[in-house]
Formats: structure tokens, C-alpha cells, sequence
């Protein structure tokens, strides 16, 4: 009965290795194949892609001709009391690593295996930012008001919204700073669908070079070396 047991517990170990083997494999290998810009278009308007080294943010201007963030994130659910900030970072991910996991030896197994399987809701996290400086971490991307526009669509429809069409807002003391909140959002993280999948996706869906597919940010960012 022993052997039987060990036997059995050795296979599942090795289905397991297996698994994150060929899943590191196939990260690599989507994410090194590139989905080159839409040729064409005009450099109008700045964003950013932005990196702690593990996820990816969107960065974009605070304000302009076509869109408002501030009307929806507002800075009173942030501590500033300066509303000039420039510009404002978009990041998409599970709600429980957000919210219960500041450092990542606050990591719980139960927040990291309903996040690897799609078990627990998604947040957006919004950060606001002065000025953004370019560097390995932080690129600059031009792009058209045509692509912009199809960029803000992409990232209005993850946001969750009350009846008056408002993005609700998460109500924690978990901010990662002064100048950052957490809204209600839309879909499950998974290891398939991750913060940085969601990135490379807003990257594709307004015309950027991006990857095939990605779970890393790395992926992302060596399109932009």
C-alpha cells in the first residue's frame, strides 16, 4: 500500500513539474514572437509602459481633448490634495495579491492558488504620477488620437461601474501610497490571463509592438530594449 501511495504522489509531482516546464516554455516562446506596430499612423500623443520588475502598467496623460481620467478616478479617493498630476498609471490584476499582499513575503498560499486559478475577483489599481522618467523600467511610446481612442475603450470596459456609470471604487487601507486607489473591475486572473497579459493586450489593441502572448513583463519589455 506504501509503494502504491508513493508511486501515486511521485506521478502527480512529476504532472506538476511537467506542467510549469511546459508552461515556462510556452511563455517564452509566445512571448518572443512579435506583433509589429500598425504602420501609418501620427505620433499624437504620449503613454508610457510602466514596470515594478513583476507587473506592467499603462501610463497615460491625467487629461486631454479626449478623455477625462480624474472625472472617474478621482484624486479624493487617493491622499493627494495636489490635483495637477500629470499623468495616471493603469494596472489590471487579482484582487486578493492587491489587496492582502503589500510585500511578497505578505503572500498567502490560499491568495496564490485562487489567483493561479481564477478563483478570486480582479481589481484595477490607479496610480497618479507628477512626471514620468524614461529609464529600463519606464518607456515612452508615441501614438495617434485614433489609437488612443480605442486604448480607452479597451481599458473603460475592465472597470466595474455603479448605476450612475461611475467606476467603484474599493474603500482599503492596502494603497501602495499616497497617490494610488483600488476599483472594482471586470474578469478573473488566471495563469493565462495575468496583469501583464492585460497590458500586452491594451498594447495590441492600440497598434503597439507587443507580444503574441505574455505572462511576464519581461515578454513586454523587450520589445522596447
Amino acid at each position: 500500500m506504501l509503494k502504491k501511495t508513493l508511486k501515486i504522489i511521485a506521478k502527480i509531482l512529476l504532472s506538476i513539474i511537467g506542467f510549469i516546464l511546459l508552461y515556462l516554455l510556452a511563455a517564452y516562446c509566445l512571448s518572443s514572437i512579435t506583433i509589429q506596430r500598425e504602420a501609418g499612423t501620427v505620433e499624437e500623443i504620449p503613454i508610457y509602459i510602466l514596470t515594478n520588475g513583476v507587473h506592467t502598467d499603462i501610463v497615460m496623460p491625467t487629461r486631454n481633448e479626449q478623455m477625462d481620467w480624474s472625472k472617474n478616478v478621482l484624486f479624493s479617493n487617493t491622499q493627494l490634495t495636489d490635483t495637477t498630476y500629470q499623468y495616471l498609471a493603469m494596472g489590471w490584476g487579482d484582487k486578493g495579491f492587491y489587496l492582502e499582499t503589500p510585500e511578497w513575503s505578505d503572500l498567502k498560499a490560499s491568495v496564490a492558488f485562487n489567483a493561479m486559478f481564477g478563483l478570486g475577483g480582479s481589481a484595477m489599481h490607479a496610480t497618479y504620477y507628477q512626471q514620468m522618467k524614461e529609464g529600463e523600467s519606464c518607456k515612452k511610446i508615441m501614438i495617434s488620437k485614433g489609437q488612443y481612442a480605442r486604448l480607452i475603450a479597451y481599458i473603460d470596459k475592465r472597470f466595474q461601474k455603479g448605476i450612475d456609470g461611475h467606476f467603484l471604487s474599493i474603500k482599503t487601507n492596502a494603497n501602495y501610497g499616497k497617490s494610488d486607489a483600488f476599483y472594482e473591475a471586470k474578469g478573473h486572473y488566471n495563469l493565462f490571463q495575468t496583469c501583464n497579459t492585460w497590458a500586452n493586450n491594451a498594447l495590441k489593441t492600440c497598434g503597439q509592438k507587443c507580444c503574441l502572448w505574455t505572462a511576464f513583463d519581461t515578454g513586454i519589455f523587450r520589445k522596447y530594449k
